[in-house]
C-alpha cells in the first residue's frame, strides 16, 4: 500500500513538473528554451519507469515541446525553431543514453551472475568423474538390493514379499541415480538448483536408510540427535541429500581407516538463526595437521584410492543452495563436518 502511494505521488509530481514546463515554455518568448528541461524530467523518471513507459514519456515530452512552440505567441521564430530542435534532441539523447546505460548495467549483472556460477562449479571441471563419484552410493545400494533379491528368490519356498521389497528399492535407487546425474549436469552448466520446501530430518533419515546396512556391517554405532519440530528448509532436496550421503560415507571410511576401537558416528541437526545446521561427527582418523585448509579443494585427498572431489562437490552444492560447510578436528579422535541450509520462510498470517 505504501509503495503504491509513493508511486502515485511520483506520478502526480511528474505531471505537475511537466505541466509547469509546458506553461512556461508556451507563455515565454521563442528565445527561452524552457523545453530543454524535459530532459531532466526523463532523468528523474528513469529509475521507477519501465523502458516502454519511459519511451512513451519521452514521446509525450516531444509532443508537448512541439505544441508549446505552436502556441507561443511572440519572439524570434528562427531562434524558436532552433531552441525547439535542441530541446527535442536533448530529450531523445537523454532517453537513448538512459536505455543504453540500463542495457549495459543489465549485461554487467548477467555477466557477474555467470561468473558467480562458474566460481561455484569450478570444482566440477571433471564432470564425468564427478558423476561417477556421486552415483556410487545409489549404484552400491542397487547391487546390495539385487543380491538380497536373489537371496530371497533362492529360498525354498521363495520369499516373494522380501524379493518385491528389494526390487522396489532397486527402482528407487535407480531413479535417484538418474536424478543425481541430471542435477550434477545442470549444476555444471550453471543452472540454479531446483529448490523445494522439505523437512531436513526426513532427508537425513532417507540417506541413513540407504547406508544403514554398511554401518551395521562394520559394527559402527550410529547416534542420532534429530529433534522434531524444526522448521522446513528451502533447498534442492537431491543436492542436499548428496551432501549428507558424502559426509556419511566419509565418516564410515574415516572410521574404517582408524585404529580407534570406538566406532561411532553422531549426526545432529539444530537451528542457527535463519539457517538449519546438520553436523556429522565420527571417531575416525580425524583431520591431519596442515590439510584442513585443503579439504574442500578439487582433487585434494589423503586416501590412496580417493579422487578428492567428494568434499569439493559438497561445498559447491551447499553454497549453491545458500549455505555454508565447515570442518574441524575432534580430539583425541575424529572429525566434525557441519553444513547449513536456509530455513523456508513461513507465511505470516494476521
Amino acid at each position: 500500500m505504501a509503495m503504491q502511494l509513493r508511486s502515485g505521488l511520483r506520478l502526480v509530481l511528474l505531471a505537475g513538473i511537466m505541466a509547469t514546463l509546458f506553461i512556461v515554455d508556451t507563455v515565454t518568448n521563442y528565445e527561452v528554451a524552457a523545453a530543454v528541461f524535459y530532459a531532466i524530467v526523463i532523468l528523474t523518471a528513469a529509475p521507477f519507469l519501465m523502458h516502454r513507459t519511459l519511451i512513451l514519456l519521452a514521446a509525450l515530452c516531444i509532443a508537448l515541446t512541439a505544441l508549446s512552440f505552436a502556441l507561443t505567441p511572440k519572439g524570434n521564430l528562427t531562434i524558436g525553431l532552433a531552441n525547439m530542435s535542441v530541446s527535442i534532441i536533448a530529450i531523445i539523447m537523454t532517453t537513448w543514453l538512459i536505455l543504453k546505460m540500463d542495457a549495459a548495467r543489465q549485461e554487467a549483472q548477467d555477466a557477474q551472475a555467470r561468473l558467480m556460477r562458474v566460481a561455484r562449479i569450478k570444482s566440477l571441471e571433471g564432470l564425468t568423474t564427478s558423476i561417477a563419484h556421486e552415483i556410487n552410493q545409489p549404484l552400491a545400494a542397487i547391487v546390495t538390493s539385487g543380491n538380497a533379491c536373489s537371496h530371497w528368490l533362492a529360498h525354498d519356498p521363495p520369499n516373494l514379499d522380501r524379493a518385491r521389497q528389494a526390487l522396489e528399492r532397486i527402482v528407487h535407487d535407480a531413479g535417484r541415480a538418474s536424478t543425481i546425474v541430471a542435477r550434477v549436469r545442470s549444476l555444471s552448466r550453471g543452472e540454479a538448483p531446483h529448490k523445494t520446501v522439505f523437512i531436513l530430518n526426513d532427508a537425513v533419515q532417507e540417506i541413513i536408510g540407504v547406508s544403514r546396512g554398511e554401518i551395521e556391517r562394520h559394527g559402527i554405532t550410529l547416534e542420532l540427535e534429530l529433534p522434531p519440530g524444526l522448521p522446513p528448509v528451502h533447498a534442492d532436496r537431491v543436492q542436499i541429500q548428496q551432501v549428507i550421503g558424502n559426509l556419511l560415507l566419509n565418516a564410515i571410511e574415516a572410521i574404517l581407516s582408524s585404529t580407534n576401537p570406538v566406532r561411532t558416528i553422531h549426526m545432529a541437526s539444530d537451528m542457527r538463526g535463519s539457517m538449519l545446521r546438520l553436523c556429522v561427527r565420527d571417531s575416525g582418523v580425524g583431520i591431519p595437521v596442515g590439510i584442513r585448509n585443503h579439504l574442500f579443494e578439487t582433487f585434494w585427498t589423503t586416501k590412496e584410492d580417493g579422487m578428492g572431489i567428494g568434499l569439493s562437490i559438497s561445498r559447491t552444492l551447499v553454497e549453491a543452495n545458500g549455505g555454508h560447510i565447515s570442518a574441524e578436528p575432534v580430539e583425541p579422535w575424529g572429525a566434525l563436518f557441519c553444513f547449513t541450509v536456509p530455513a523456508a520462510q513461513q507465511e505470516q498470517h494476521p
